[in-house]
Parts: structure tokens; C-alpha cells; sequence
């Protein structure tokens, strides 16, 4: 086994469209993992990374994909994750269990919204990154107004290692700042890394851009800051170590140049992972929620996280990160969530959707397990104490459609398909209509459920129809309200009696008991079943029947019968008294809100602009660069159904947009 110390646990995030799976082919390919190189959308057999149907057909990236490479003696793990806001749940998991990350930003359009989405969930995990700025190739390229973004919009200490030989159609390769060398690339595919002087015309700008930088990075360093003012040359050895440590304390973001389509700059890169990002022995103490701390040995007892799960012909597939231990093929292990044994069959590691069976696998691992039964975010463990990791941070769906069999045999397929893409993704929910007893599914957007839809066509054989969508709204109280409900009932036997009171006010929280009941007017083993109740009544509000969210609860008194009480009747008293006093809390209407990113050629500005104002959006700004804006807009969702194809026909198909979730806001016919 490799040395803990030569793994490398990385994820490739970005925006949608910023190069992230072509970068993964060229680091496939200058590892000799593939032989050769395969584009997003260039035909042939398309993307490694990408090999779901929908993915070649949609030329963007669905589901994560994880693989295995070996760059010198560093051993890489890589998950190539989507980059469409629809999908972030794949982003999440991946970054809940990787200990570093690539984030790649375009080199034209720079910090978009969905990569302040990718930096919100990096920093949720604390994961030390890398940045690569690709695109440099492309016209209007700017590396430093990107740098300064990154400082703006993410507040991230970012600093160039390197420095541009050129840029657009005239980018060549990239200065060293550390070794003062120029990196080429030749060859049909870039796999000639060449190193030579550096040009004359550019040797005083890099000397600069190196000045700048130790200077920056002598703020970490004690020894550098004593080299320097001795006006001794600083030792690359002192650099690197310097540079990995900030990076590894979160102060500091290193940011490194290319191009991954014209094959520049990704060895360099390859380089700044074996250097600056943590194996997992370097990553912070692993808690579990028992407060329990984990470390990286193979010899302690085994605690695991299964963070993906897909259903296969064969059974389940598990991604799993091992934190500490050693699981084998043949093993009994414990599903800390259910207290159940688990049988280990076949261990494998990943290379996008092919396995290669391995025996066993040690901590800071990550592998699939073949034909586990269990849920996404289980911890596994080999024995006493059972410890659970924390689960990871699942949104909420935004909209809902409703769906139905076009044919009454396809039924029990459609209920597959649906309960399989449940399991499998956290954000994709299934529900009834209770009043039409439709089948609902709900999802993070238009393009999320339109995939499953494409799905179930192609891997069940079953059309369905469509209906509208609509949109996730919710419910929530303006004031607070007292309430005191007694139930009382009997019905010739034993009867039913619970009496509650307390007040319910508004939070920011989506729902919060407090218990203030002293005396024994509830008896303790009756507020959980008060609290229970209390949870069901917030599923349906009194306005249009969708679940309420924002309300505290405080339980402070009531009354019982030693004979009548039980947890069903205060299960039942809550329920209704929680009703009752949502209703005469001035409850009103929350609509999500989506926050809009709009890049338009500047001509077509004011039209965009002027749409997005008619949607009822909230514009938030505009940038401007040489031949095309960005608008940033906050628009309510059931404002922007149908959007992509009004903007397309509004700018002549020459704008794109992002959407993402921003917040719930009351909305406005209230």
C-alpha cells in the first residue's frame, strides 16, 4: 500500500462550463491512466468522466465520478463534480468526505455565481484548494482581474504562483514565480513538458510578480521574513513549505494558470497537488457526532461514511471514505444508524463507471462497496462504540411535477424507477397528491427533473406525462399567538385527555421546540409525543395547504388524567392546537427566490435587464467587459419557467444564464 502521507483525496468544482472535465481528461491522460484524450462535446466516445447517456447528450456533467491516478509517487483520487446548480448535492457529498480541491474559474468570465455557491460549500467543510484558471486561451482572458475577484467576492487570500506567456490566441505557457523557469508544452497533446529560461521581454514583470509574492507569503513564514530582509535569496524549499502550510490553515488560496483544452499547464498543476494539498493525514481531527475524535491508522477500529449510493442491475453500489481502520472483502461491520451487521462482499475503486476489485482498503481510502443495503450518509464501524459521522447538508427542492404512466402496465416500473432515484439523491423527492392522489416529484430545478424524466424513458421504457410545474412555496406566521387546546374524548372504554398550552412566535430557524413545562403538569415521557405532534401539524398550513417553516413552539403548561392520558391523545392535542394557533398567527406565503446570473452580448443589456424586471426580479448589478455583460438578479421562481428559451429568442441564442436558490420571501400578493 502507498504511504498515507502520497494520498491525495481531491475534488475538480467550478462553475457550469469553467473546463472541469476536460481538465480531469488531461489529468487522465498526463498520469497514463488513458491513452487517449476525449472531449466534452467533441464527439467520439466523449469525456471519461462523463459517461452517462445524458451527459454526452447534455454535454455537461450529472453525477460525480471518481477515479484513481498516479502522478510521480502521489497517489490521486479524483471526483470530477457537475458544475449545474441543479446538481449541487453531488458537489456537497463529494466535499463532505475529500480532504482538498481543484476550483476552477474561467479566465474571461471569472467568480460567477455558482462558484461563490462552490466556495460557500468548501469552506461548510473547511477544504484547503487550489485554484486553476482556465481559459487562457480564450479571448478576453485576464488571470489578474480573476485574482482580484477571487479577493472581492470569495475573501480569499489568493496569490499567483505563476505568471502568463501571453494571453488569448497568443497564450504560450506559463512562468514558475518559485523557480523562475518558463513551462511549454509540446507534442500533438501537450505531453512534452518543456522547462526554459525566461523570455527577455517578460524577465522584469516575473521578477516583480515574485517579489509580490514572497513578500505576501513572508507574512506566514518567520525564517522568510529574516532571508528577505537580509536580501539573501530565499530557498524554493522554504516556499513550498510555506505555501502548503497557509494553504493547508484555509489563509491562503495558491492560484495557478492554463489551459486544459490547448493541453497548457495541467502538469504544473498536477505538481501543486503533490505539493500544496493535504493528504489525510494532514487534514484537521475528524469528529463524530459523539464528539469521538477519528484519525487516519489502519490499526484503529474501522469508522467509514457512505457518501453516494447508486442502484445497479447487480445491487448497490456504496461510495464509501474510510476515516480510520481497515475494512476487507469478508468482513462483518455494524450500520451505526440501524445497529445492523453488514456483511462486506466485493471492495472496489472507482475509474469513472469501470471497477477494479481491491482486497481491502485503509483510513483516508475511498471505495465502493458492491451490494450493501443501506441509505446515504450511514456510518459503518467494526464494533463498540457504535459512532455516527455528521450527515452532510442536503437543500430543499424548489419545484414539483406532477407525473403519470402513459400506460397502466408501466406503473410498477415508473415506482421503481422513482423509489431507486429517492434513494440515490437526496434532493429528489417523492410524494401523493392527497387530494388528486397524483404521483409528485420534486427536485432542485427545471434541468434536475428533466433528467430523471430522460431516464426513466431510457433505463425503464416507460413514458410518462408531464404536468405543469409548480413551485415549492411555504407558509409561515407574522406574529405570535397563545394557544391553550384541550382534548377530550370518551368513547365507552378508556377515553383520551391531554391539554397543552404555551405561545408560538416567528424564528428564522425552519422549526424550534422549547419545553418550559415544570411541576409535572405533562409528565416527561409525554413531551416527546407533544413535540412529535407539533412537527406533523407544520406540514400543512392553513393558507394553501403547503408545509409551514419558521415557527417556535413553547410548551409551558397543560394538564393531564392518570387513567385517559396517553402519548396519542398529547401526540393529537399538540397537532391540533398548533393548527389553531397557526391559523390566528397572520400566517402568509413565502415563494422561493432564485438568484439569476445572466451573460449577455452588451448590446442586448437593456432588453435583458428589462425582462428580468418585468419577471419581478430584484436587480442586484451589472458587470461589464469588453464585448458582453454580466447581470445578477434576484427573481422569484415562478417567474422564470420557460426563461432559457424567452432569453434565447430575446438575444438571438447568444446569452447564457445560472439560476441557484437564494432564499424563501414573502410573496407579494400577500
Amino acid at each position: 500500500m502507498i504511504p498515507r502521507e502520497r494520498i491525495r483525496n481531491i475534488g475538480i468544482s467550478a462553475h457550469i462550463d469553467s473546463g472541469k472535465t476536460t481538465l480531469s481528461e488531461r489529468i487522465l491522460f498526463y498520469t497514463g491512466r488513458i491513452h487517449a484524450i476525449e472531449e466534452v462535446r467533441g464527439g467520439g466516445k466523449g469525456a471519461t468522466m462523463d459517461f452517462m447517456p445524458e451527459e454526452k447528450l447534455h454535454g455537461i456533467t450529472i453525477t460525480s465520478a471518481a477515479t484513481t491516478c498516479q502522478w510521480h509517487d502521489t497517489q490521486i483520487n479524483l471526483i470530477d463534480t457537475p458544475g449545474h446548480v441543479d446538481f449541487t448535492i453531488e458537489v456537497e457529498r463529494a466535499l463532505r468526505v475529500l480532504d482538498g480541491a481543484v476550483m476552477v474559474l474561467c479566465a474571461v468570465a471569472g467568480v460567477q455565481s455558482q462558484s461563490i455557491t462552490v466556495d460557500r460549500q468548501m469552506k461548510r467543510y473547511r477544504v484547503p484548494r487550489i485554484a486553476f484558471i482556465n481559459k487562457m486561451d480564450r479571448l478576453g482572458a485576464n488571470p489578474f482581474r480573476v485574482v482580484q475577484a477571487m479577493r472581492d467576492r470569495l475573501q480569499l487570500n489568493a496569490m499567483l504562483l505563476q505568471y502568463p506567456i501571453g494571453s488569448e490566441d497568443q497564450f504560450q505557457g506559463v512562468i514558475d514565480l518559485i523557480e523562475m523557469e518558463a513551462s511549454y508544452y509540446e507534442g500533438e497533446n501537450g505531453e512534452h513538458w518543456m522547462k526554459k529560461p525566461i523570455p527577455d521581454a517578460l524577465v522584469e514583470e516575473a521578477q516583480q510578480a515574485r517579489e509580490k509574492l514572497l513578500d505576501a507569503l513572508s507574512f506566514f513564514s518567520e525564517p522568510m521574513t529574516e532571508i528577505l530582509l537580509a536580501g539573501e535569496e530565499v530557498p524554493k524549499e522554504l516556499i513550498w513549505q510555506t505555501i502548503r502550510q497557509a494553504t493547508l490553515s484555509l489563509q491562503l488560496t495558491p492560484v495557478l494558470l492554463g489551459s486544459a483544452f490547448k493541453n497548457k499547464g495541467v502538469q504544473n498543476l498536477l505538481d501543486a497537488i503533490a505539493l500544496y494539498l493535504p493528504s489525510p493525514i494532514d487534514r484537521e481531527v475528524v469528529k463524530t457526532v459523539e464528539s469521538v475524535s477519528l484519525y487516519p491508522n489502519p490499526d484503529d477500529p474501522l469508522v467509514a461514511l457512505a457518501f453516494k449510493l447508486t442502484v445497479e442491475s447487480f445491487g448497490q453500489l456504496t461510495y464509501t471514505r474510510i476515516y480510520s481502520g481497515t475494512v476487507k472483502q469478508g468482513d462483518t461491520v455494524y450500520n451505526s444508524r440501524t445497529g445492523q451487521r453488514v456483511q462486506i462482499g466485493r471492495l472496489v475503486r472507482m475509474h469513472a463507471n469501470k471497477r477494479e476489485e481491491v482486497k481491502f482498503a485503509e483510513a483516508g481510502d475511498i471505495i465502493a462497496l458492491l451490494g450493501v443495503d443501506c441509505a446515504s450518509g450511514d456510518t459503518f464501524c467494526s464494533g463498540e462504540p457504535l459512532v455516527s459521522l455528521e450527515k452532510m447538508y442536503v437543500p430543499d427542492p424548489v419545484i414539483t411535477l406532477a407525473v403519470t404512466p402513459k400506460k397502466q402496465e408501466d406503473s410498477d416500473r415508473l415506482s421503481k424507477a422513482l423509489n431507486r432515484f429517492q434513494k440515490e439523491d437526496p434532493t429528489f423527492k417523492l410524494s401523493i397528491d392527497p387530494e388528486s392522489g397524483a404521483t409528485l416529484i420534486s427536485g432542485m430545478g427545471e434541468l434536475h427533473l428533466e433528467i430523471y424524466l430522460e431516464r426513466i424513458q431510457r433505463e425503464y421504457n416507460t413514458e410518462v406525462y408531464v404536468g405543469k410545474p409548480a413551485v415549492a412555496y411555504r407558509e409561515t406566521i407574522g406574529q405570535k399567538t397563545n394557544f391553550d387546546y384541550r382534548l377530550k374524548k370518551q368513547t365507552g372504554g378508556s377515553g383520551q385527555y391531554a391539554h397543552v398550552s404555551g405561545w408560538i412566535e416567528p424564528t428564522d430557524a425552519p422549526f424550534v421546540f422549547e419545553s418550559r413545562v415544570v411541576g409535572g403538569a405533562i409528565p416527561k415521557e409525554y413531551i416527546p409525543a407533544c413535540e412529535k405532534g407539533f412537527r406533523e401539524a407544520m406540514q400543512s398550513g392553513p393558507l394553501e395547504g403547503y408545509p409551514v417553516t419558521g415557527v417556535k413552539v413553547v410548551l409551558d403548561g397543560g394538564s393531564y388524567h392518570p387513567v385517559d392520558s396517553s402519548e396519542l391523545a398529547f401526540r393529537s392535542a399538540s397537532h391540533q392546537a398548533l393548527e389553531d394557533a397557526i391559523a390566528k398567527a397572520k400566517p402568509y406565503m413565502l415563494e422561493p427566490i432564485m438568484l439569476v446570473e445572466v451573460e449577455t452580448p452588451n448590446e442586448y443589456l437593456g432588453r435583458v435587464q428589462g425582462d428580468l424586471s418585468s419577471r419581478r426580479g430584484l436587480l442586484l448589478g451589472s458587470e461589464t467587459m469588453q464585448t458582453y455583460s454580466i447581470i445578477r438578479a434576484e427573481v422569484p421562481l415562478s417567474q422564470m419557467f420557460g426563461y432559457s428559451t424567452d432569453l434565447r429568442s430575446q438575444t438571438a441564442g447568444m446569452a447564457t444564464f445560472t439560476m441557484e436558490f437564494a432564499c424563501y420571501r414573502q410573496a407579494n400578493n400577500q
